[in-house]
């Protein structure tokens, strides 16, 4: 089933016995887990709205995130777009663990400046957003514009507008010389430890493939290097077993651009709940210094032509420099549309954490509209743009919401309603 070189690289690497077990596990089902928008709701409500097939928790997230029983239709599901939740792998969220003893080490919880930059789909990036107050910025980073947007999508329904989305190469941030706090790099990676997920990565392995990742891995970490603040913190991840993408590139690191690694972890199928995956915390070598005091949780409100949007404005400096060096596709949270003298409420406004439709309101005056609570069928036909009529709702702008939480904007005309949801977000499976 898999190649021979593969395996054997893979006893070298962690051995006989855990590499057998290793390739046992790989031709069985893989998990699944869900990580809660701690924002919107809490954990024990999400284990209630998957009932009894919610499972044991996920030990190294064991607050946010919980593993499922069985796969059930989450495009069918009303509350994962409403970004109640986000389906991540269960490896991969040790993310979150590491930034937390970034954090801690910085000695520093407020006024951060984070990067993720290769960010999508935006598991990383939502749970980054999770561990962050909102007096910090995190910059979201994907350099395909066709993942990008999918990321400014997940971005979108977590709801919080302490947040950039760019899309750009790593060679873009080097100017921004010492600009980040902590660093995640999620490098592009051979794949080994999604094997039993995704049959190409298995088709495209090859010992050439390994080598060549590993030197793509070190040009991109030299780039995003620069940008990392003296004293700061680089987590380093990929989805990978072997020693040359891993353990080898951590000892570059340290070696070559000049840091002290704090940790390094495998996840290892077989053992652990999860799928393959590697994560180390490198400490950048210097004296650390806070850039940026931390800033009151404000908003402010941004026009650039008819789209209107909120930011926090103790950031916008920051904007502005990220701005020269990248490109930004997306930034705080795009709440109206100006068509005229009327404001046209935004896709993202409904996706907003509590609390932002309120400070929105006192912003901007002339936005209404009334909140409708639907059913989970009226929610699934908004969903998929098909005719949906609110007969007993109030005319004008009208915000769908689903278990308490917003899901998007229709304009109901009585007879019929338009909606508001953009067409990429649109589902297209049937039940």
């Amino acid at each position: 089933m898999f190649p021979a070189e593969f395996i054997n690289g893979l006893r070298d690497s962690a051995g006989a016995a855990r590499a057998e077990r290793i390739v046992a596990a790989l031709s069985a089902e893989p998990e699944v887990s869900v990580r809660v928008n701690p924002l919107k709701m809490t954990c024990a409500a999400l284990r209630s709205h998957f009932g009894t097939m919610a499972g044991d928790p996920v030990p190294w997230a064991s607050e946010e995130a919980f593993y499922l029983r069985a796969r059930p239709s989450f495009t069918r599901d009303p509350l994962f777009h409403a970004g109640g939740y986000y389906v991540q792998e269960a490896s991969s969220m040790y993310v979150g663990a590491l930034f937390d003893r970034a954090v801690a080490a910085l000695g520093r919880a407020s006024g951060l400046r984070v990067l993720d930059l290769c960010a999508a789909p935006g598991g990383k990036t939502t749970q980054l957003l999770s561990h962050l107050d909102g007096m910090s910025l995190l910059v979201a980073n994907e350099v395909v514009p066709a993942r990008a947007t999918v990321l400014a999508d997940n971005v979108a329904r977590w709801g919080c507008p302490n947040v950039a989305v760019t899309s750009s190469g790593p060679s873009a941030f080097p100017p921004l010389h010492g600009f980040f706090d902590v660093a995640v790099v999620d490098a592009p990676c051979s794949g080994e430890g999604m094997f039993r997920k995704d049959a190409r990565a298995v088709a495209e392995w090859s010992p050439d493939t390994v080598r060549l990742c590993a030197a793509r891995q070190r040009r991109i970490l030299a780039d995003v290097w620069p940008a990392v603040a003296p004293g700061g913190f680089l987590i380093y991840s990929t989805c990978t077993f072997n020693r040359l993408e891993d353990e080898d590139n951590v000892a570059w690191i340290c070696s070559n651009l000049g840091g002290s690694c704090l940790e390094m972890r495998h996840f290892w199928p077989g053992e652990d709940r999860g799928e393959g995956f590697f994560a180390a915390l490198i400490r950048k070598d210097g004296d650390y210094a806070a850039g940026v005091p931390a800033a009151p949780a404000s908003l402010a409100i941004l026009e650039k032509g008819s789209l209107v949007k909120v930011f926090p404005p103790a950031w916008s400096r920051e904007l502005a420099r990220l701005e020269k060096s990248c490109k930004v596709i997306a930034s705080g949270i795009a709440v109206a549309t100006r068509k005229g003298r009327d404001l046209v409420p935004g896709a993202d406004l409904a996706l907003a954490v509590p609390g932002i439709r309120t400070v929105v309101a006192d912003l901007l005056p002339g936005l209404s509209y009334e909140p409708v609570a639907v059913s989970r069928e009226d929610a699934l036909r908004f969903l998929s743009k098909e005719s949906l009529l609110l007969p007993d709702a109030p005319r004008g702008y009208v915000l769908l919401t689903f278990e308490g939480l917003g899901l998007g904007f229709v304009k109901n005309l009585g007879s019929r309603t338009n909606s508001l949801l953009p067409p990429s977000r649109r589902i297209r499976m049937q039940a």
